[in-house]
C-alpha cells in the first residue's frame, strides 16, 4: 500500500479551507510603493501599451508562444488538472477576469516566470513543481498571477529585450552606458514587483507559513524537517544589520544584478507586510477597488513610494544606513548652529524674534 506524502512533501493534498475572495480588488491593494508608483505613471502615458505591443514583434512573442506549444505542457483540465485548478481557485480570489495561459516545462531548475506583452503566460518548471507541496504551490500560482494582474510581464519582457539590445549597441559611443542605466533601474523596480507579488501569492493562498516554506525550499531545497522558519527569517535579521560598512557594500554588489531579492529576505519582508497590519485589513474588505485605479495619483503614489524607501533607511539595521542617518543628522545640527549663528549676525529669525537673544534667554528674562 502506498503510502500518503508527509506534511511539506510535493503532492501532498491539503483539504479545502474557507479563503476570503476579494471581488473588483485592485492591484494597488498589495503593490509596493515603488512598484505602484511606477506603474501608476506609465498606465497614465497616452500610448505607452500601443507601444509596447509594437515592441512584442520585435521581442519574438510569437516565438515563445510556438515554443511553449512545442516544448512545454500546456496546463488545463486534462494536463495538470491540479494545477489547472489552483490557478481557477486564485483568479476566483483576486477577481482576475483574464485568466493567463500556464505551461509546465521540464527542467530541474527550480522556478516559475510571467512573461510577455499582447498576454501574459505563466510558466512553472518541473524542477518547481515537483519540490513544492499543493499549498505552496497554490502561493507561487499566486505569486505568479500577481505579475500578470499588476502588468510585470509586460516590463520583465522588456528588461529581457533590454539586455539582449546591450550587446548589440555596446560599439555606439555611450550605448552600453545608456542601455546598463536603464537595464539597473529596472531591475531594482523589478525586485520591488517582486516583493508585490509575494503579497498576492499570500492573498491567494491566506497562508504565511507556506508562503514561508516556499522560501525556505528555495533556499535550501526539499529538506524542509531540516529546516526552521524562525530560525530562516532570523537569517534575513542578520543579513540586513550584521557586519560593518565592507558587508554594506558587498550587499549592494551582490542584489546590484539580480532580478529577485534572496529568498531570505523575501519571508522577512512578507512576514513585515502582514505584522504591519495592511494584510488584515485587505482580509476585512477595506482595500482600493479596481474603478478607482483611473483616478489614482501618480504624485501620490510617488511620494508613498519615496516614503516608503526614507522609512526603510529609518528603520534599517544595516551599518551603512546607521551611518548615513547619523551623517543627515549631524549635517542637520551643523546647519542649525550655522544658521543661529548667522541670524543672529546679520538679521532676525523667522517670526521677528531678537537676533540677539535665544528662546531659553526670553524664557528666563520673563
Amino acid at each position: 500500500m502506498t503510502q500518503p506524502p508527509r506534511a511539506g512533501e510535493p503532492g501532498e493534498r491539503v483539504p479545502d479551507r474557507s479563503r476570503q475572495h476579494f471581488p473588483q480588488i485592485s492591484s494597488r491593494a498589495y503593490e509596493h510603493p515603488a512598484d505602484r508608483a511606477a506603474l501608476t505613471a506609465l498606465r497614465k502615458l497616452s500610448g505607452f501599451d500601443t507601444l509596447l505591443k509594437k515592441l512584442s514583434g520585435l521581442i519574438g512573442e510569437r516565438n515563445l508562444r510556438l515554443m511553449l506549444l512545442a516544448n512545454a505542457v500546456q496546463v488545463s483540465e486534462r494536463q495538470f488538472p491540479r494545477i489547472d485548478a489552483l490557478l481557477t481557485d486564485a483568479c476566483g480570489v483576486l477577481d482576475v477576469p483574464d485568466r493567463p495561459q500556464l505551461f509546465v516545462q521540464q527542467t530541474p531548475l527550480v522556478n516559475g516566470m510571467t512573461i510577455g506583452l499582447d498576454k501574459p503566460v505563466i510558466v512553472l518548471t518541473t524542477g518547481l513543481v515537483d519540490l513544492l507541496d499543493e499549498e505552496e504551490l497554490r502561493f507561487v500560482v499566486g505569486h505568479e498571477l500577481g505579475h500578470a494582474f499588476s502588468g510585470h510581464a509586460v516590463y520583465r519582457t522588456m528588461l529581457i529585450w533590454l539586455m539582449n539590445l546591450s550587446g548589440a549597441v555596446a560599439w555606439l559611443p555611450g550605448g552600453q552606458l545608456g542601455i546598463q542605466a536603464l537595464i539597473t533601474a529596472l531591475l531594482e523596480w523589478f525586485r520591488k514587483a517582486e516583493l508585490s507579488s509575494d503579497r498576492a501569492g499570500l492573498l491567494v493562498g491566506q497562508d504565511i507559513e507556506a508562503a514561508v516554506r516556499t522560501q525556505m525550499k528555495m533556499a535550501g531545497g526539499a529538506h524542509l524537517h531540516e529546516m526552521n522558519a524562525l530560525a530562516f527569517i532570523d537569517q534575513a535579521r542578520e543579513y540586513e544589520s550584521g557586519g560593518d560598512i565592507r558587508d554594506s557594500i558587498l550587499k549592494l554588489l551582490l542584489t546590484r544584478d539580480q532580478t529577485h531579492p534572496f529568498p531570505s529576505v523575501r519571508s522577512l519582508e512578507l512576514t513585515r507586510w502582514v505584522e504591519s497590519g495592511t494584510y488584515n485589513r485587505i482580509l476585512g474588505g477595506d482595500y482600493p477597488r479596481r474603478d478607482g485605479d483611473a483616478s489614482a495619483s501618480a504624485t501620490d503614489d510617488a511620494k508613498a513610494a519615496a516614503d516608503a524607501y526614507a522609512e526603510s533607511v529609518k528603520n534599517s539595521a544595516d551599518p551603512l544606513m546607521a551611518k548615513l542617518r547619523d551623517f543627515a543628522r549631524d549635517a542637520s545640527g551643523i546647519g542649525d548652529r550655522i544658521g543661529g549663528a548667522m541670524y543672529r549676525r546679520w538679521g532676525q529669525r523667522p517670526g521677528g524674534e531678537d537676533p540677539g537673544r535665544d528662546a531659553d534667554e526670553d524664557d528666563t528674562a520673563q
